[in-house]
């Protein structure tokens, strides 16, 4: 088992307050040595804000870029590799997004398209169409303005996610200073199913492994919690994806079936493997669920390439685990009105079922569906370009 994150949320007020960043990335680095010293291996540290909107707000378009560039080279001058400037919420503010992308190497933000709504509220929540759209907009031009469409790695659109979740683009952070945890898990499923019988031996020895695995985390965690007096939120218990050809969540699936991912049986695993992230016994946070990132992930890559599955699979999927459509390739010719209808469809079950989703499309400039994507990154896999016809 691996950390993929520690991630520190901090909550700014404007960037008079840049030395927050230094402490949360020196509180970090620490964290990362105790960590570390227990045996594991820390793969990145990051920080989170709130919503860029609350620390940047009444500045004018231009204002706003250079602001994000001097943040930039705040982090870069404190080796930070990434941040998150939290979300969007007003559609004027998700139309900068892209310029924020193109003037940025290591920032990540994204958009708000949708809550569930809340009884006790007054005001009317749900999806919000016209930032669904907007986000649209914000993903083709992203892809059109970034070599190979690379540059919504960096952006997502989501809809019912709480504040801190580890993981990026979607993170953000509300209140005092605090960190959370987000682990790589792919060994130890495929550790518990190398083992099992079926699919109910499967549940409980991974359930062992974990509960035993993760308590250990959970106690490092909280004496670093004490030590530096930072609120500890949470592990996010996700099965983050490896690009490690022997750790794909794919081919544990298929440890299990008699086929391969996205056959039959594919959702009934999915369901299994949630049940068990959100049973451990430790705190938990995030979207404590099933992550299927197309890109970031050579199995689900290979079986992309195979067509065993497609976007409307990856949805259902998402209806009994996972934490949405993650580093799916999509036609660089896509319409904006039906990328509209992917987020919309994605945010529609997120309200329904009252669980957090997100989505990153990957647009790939001049190329068509069953072509390959051209990446040139150490977090992405090339696979074929999915149909959204």
């Amino acid at each position: 088992m691996k950390i993929r994150t520690i991630t520190t949320g901090i909550s700014l007020s404007s960037l008079k307050e840049i030395d927050k960043i230094k402490q949360a990335s020196e509180f970090n680095q620490q964290a990362k040595l105790i960590i570390e010293e227990q045996g594991y291996e820390v793969q990145t540290t990051r920080i989170a804000t709130n919503s860029w909107e609350e620390y940047l707000d009444d500045l004018s378009k231009s204002e706003i870029i250079n602001q994000v560039k001097i943040i930039e080279e705040v982090c870069q001058n404190l080796n930070i590799s990434f941040f998150s400037l939290g979300y969007a919420s007003k559609p004027e503010t998700i139309a900068l997004i892209p310029e924020i992308i193109k003037n940025t190497s290591i920032l990540y933000t994204s958009s708000k398209i949708g809550d569930t709504p809340k009884e006790s509220l007054c005001e009317r929540t749900g999806i919000n169409f016209e930032n669904a759209r907007e986000s649209a907009k914000v993903i083709q031009r992203i892809s059109q303005e970034s070599e190979h469409g690379y540059g919504n790695f960096h952006f997502c659109a989501w809809a019912n996610c709480q504040s801190g979740i580890p993981f990026f683009p979607t993170a953000y952070h509300q209140g005092e200073t605090s960190f959370a945890i987000g682990l790589e898990l792919c060994d130890l499923v495929m550790q518990a199913f190398d083992d099992a019988d079926d699919i109910s031996d499967a549940e409980e020895k991974l359930k062992v492994i974990l509960d035993k695995e993760l308590r250990k985390i959970e106690a490092t965690a909280r004496i670093i919690s004490a030590k530096y007096a930072i609120e500890y939120k949470g592990i996010d218990t996700s099965l983050a994806p490896s690009l490690g050809k022997k750790e794909s969540i794919a081919y544990a699936y298929e440890k299990l079936m008699d086929g391969k991912f996205g056959n039959q049986g594919t959702l009934a695993i999915s369901g299994m493997l949630t049940r068990v992230l959100k049973s451990v016994s430790v705190k938990t946070c995030g979207y404590s669920g099933l992550m299927l990132p197309v890109c970031e992930d050579v199995g689900l890559a290979a079986r992309a390439n195979e067509q065993t599955y497609n976007i409307t699979n990856l949805l259902a999927y998402s209806a009994v685990c996972g934490c949405g459509l993650d580093t799916v390739p999509i036609p660089g010719d896509i319409t904006i009105e039906k990328i509209t209808a992917i987020l919309i469809d994605m945010a529609t079950l997120a309200i329904k079922l009252d669980k957090p989703l997100s989505a990153r499309l990957f647009p790939i400039p001049g190329k068509k569906a069953g072509e390959m994507t051209a990446f040139d990154s150490p977090y992405l896999v090339d696979c074929k370009i999915f149909n959204v016809e």
